[in-house]
């Protein structure tokens, strides 16, 4: 365990670092062949949606690279499986391990100067399932009592981070509020200063070449652009513009914000888009849509998948919350869901969509629908199970049980630590919090009425189609006008052009059928 990893099955390949000389014809040799850690049953590195890695960075002598992997991955259906740092020469021998314990480690760089060693740094072993990202310092030669938590203080987690030319600074992303902006914090630590970079809109893609800074900026009526950061004015200068004359033809609404308090008392962040051709006079069907993760937010951020001006392009307001376990706002927010998986974002996302109702007179409260991927499918199966305020759901990818998605996904333990305890211990949670729990709705009408579509990815080993074909089976014995539509070459994003332009098309029609 595990068998397999997003959208493919694992087998006994191992990731291992090569080294290489920069000339034709040359060899690459295995620094990792032979040795005891790679030996190790547990071993490997870090996974991803395109495979496994060993992120490596180049000592500053050049003899050897740190190098981050983990030794306990055989441990991934019933515990955590830290990543850390080790260190191996190119000369050969047996890797050495820097950082021990249940946090995880990752990113590796070196400050230019040689001098420091910077990480990314996430706290395990408290049984919580999020954790901000925060930086790691530490000296080098690497000294792990001498480490220097850099965004400590900083209750905002970390995105990507760059060493000043000088190594005395270190700037990064941060994911605040609704926005990516840019930080910085000395190396030695202290005061972590907000740049104020960008004023609206995200950046992304932090690099650095000499004494100049270079990102990626976009926001949801701008498509990203590789831009040159000012830090002393506060502002950038756009290098690129791939697709001005584009976007120059459309009409994209800038996104707009409100915040209410919750019924538990929690400050709920949300986005407002407006669609093309809007009227303040005009009334408006309202589309909530529900994001995944659960750890990531709402953005004013450009996007494909989701992408915010086209799901409202044919006449709706979307409102877009950021319910409790959204990252983006402190530690604990993001925490709050723990034991609460599912009823609490639920009612914080009505409670936003109530808020819109009372606050724009250009919504018409009486057309909702409600929309959601990943486990914003999970809360659009919850919705359908709950309530009958929306007149059409859609949910891809999404959980009708607990169990069955624990016991089919590819990342099982966090659901267990999430739920209070494995499945047959039979805490509440499991039950309770399933959307299959409350069929029983269906006969008093207070659930399981809602005309609802469901997509999913055959490919999609994060939440395998076997959910949505559960949560079509009882929608069909209950005969709840429903549709349901398999891709069977995506995985848990619909990637493909054509698959893409399909989806929408779907979306767009079945929110016509019953809001317009």
């Amino acid at each position: 365990f595990p068998i397999k990893y997003w959208d493919r099955w694992l087998d006994e390949k191992q990731a291992h670092l090569f080294v290489q000389e920069a000339k034709a014809g040359a060899k690459a040799r295995d620094v990792l062949a032979g040795t005891k850690l790679a030996a190790l049953r547990g071993f490997g590195g870090t996974e991803g949606e395109t495979g496994e890695t060993l992120p490596a960075t180049w000592m500053p002598d050049g003899k050897g690279v740190v190098f981050v992997a983990r030794t306990t991955r055989d441990r991934a259906a019933y515990a955590p499986t830290p990543t850390h740092l080790f260190a191996v020469a190119l000369s050969g021998g047996e890797p050495t391990q820097l950082t021990d314990g249940p946090d995880s480690f990752d990113d590796p760089v070196f400050q230019p100067d040689g001098k420091g060693l910077l990480a990314s740094h996430r706290t395990g072993g408290d049984g919580k399932t999020y954790h901000h990202q925060r930086i790691a310092a530490y000296p080098w030669p690497f000294d792990g009592k001498r480490r220097v938590a850099l965004t400590e203080k900083l209750d905002l987690s970390v995105v990507k981070f760059v060493a000043s030319a000088d190594s005395r600074t270190v700037f990064f992303t941060a994911e605040a509020g609704e926005q990516t902006k840019l930080f910085s914090v000395p190396m030695t630590g202290g005061a972590v200063k907000a740049l104020d970079v960008p004023k609206d809109g995200c950046v992304s893609g932090l690099a650095r070449g000499g004494a100049v800074l270079v990102a990626n900026v976009d926001s949801a009526a701008r498509p990203p652009q590789v831009a040159r950061l000012d830090l002393a004015a506060g502002s950038y200068r756009v290098l690129t513009h791939f697709n001005d004359a584009k976007v120059a033809q459309l009409d994209l609404p800038a996104v707009e914000r409100f915040q209410f308090t919750s019924a538990k008392g929690r400050p709920i962040a949300n986005l407002l888009v407006k669609p093309a051709g809007f009227g303040a006079k005009e009334k408006y069907p309202l589309l909530v849509v529900m994001h995944g993760g659960p750890a990531p937010q709402f953005k004013d951020t450009w996007g494909l998948r989701w992408n915010y001006h086209l799901l409202a392009a044919p006449g709706y307001v979307l409102v877009l919350t950021n319910y409790s376990g959204s990252s983006g706002y402190t530690e604990a927010f993001g925490q709050a869901i723990q034991l609460d998986p599912l009823k609490t974002p639920a009612d914080e996302i009505n409670q936003g969509a109530d808020e819109a109702i009372r606050r724009y007179a250009f919504i018409d409260g009486s057309r909702q629908a409600a929309a959601g991927a990943s486990y914003g499918g999970h809360l659009a199966n919850w919705m359908e199970a709950t309530t009958t305020r929306y007149k059409c759901l859609i949910a891809h990818a999404g959980l009708v049980t607990h169990a069955t998605q624990w016991s089919t996904s590819d990342s099982i333990y966090h659901r267990e630590v999430g739920n209070g305890g494995p499945v047959w211990e039979q805490n509440p949670v499991w039950r309770e919090q399933s959307p299959t729990s409350y069929v029983g709705n269906h006969a008093k009408g207070t659930g399981w009425v809602t005309p609802m579509l469901v997509t999913v990815g055959e490919q999609d080993f994060r939440v395998p189609l076997n959910n949505s074909l559960e949560n079509w089976t009882y929608l069909q014995r209950l005969q709840v006008p429903s549709k349901l539509i398999t891709f069977p070459e995506e995985n848990h994003w619909i990637l493909r052009g054509e698959n893409s332009r399909f989806w929408f098309g779907e979306v767009h029609a079945w929110l016509a059928k019953y809001l317009q």
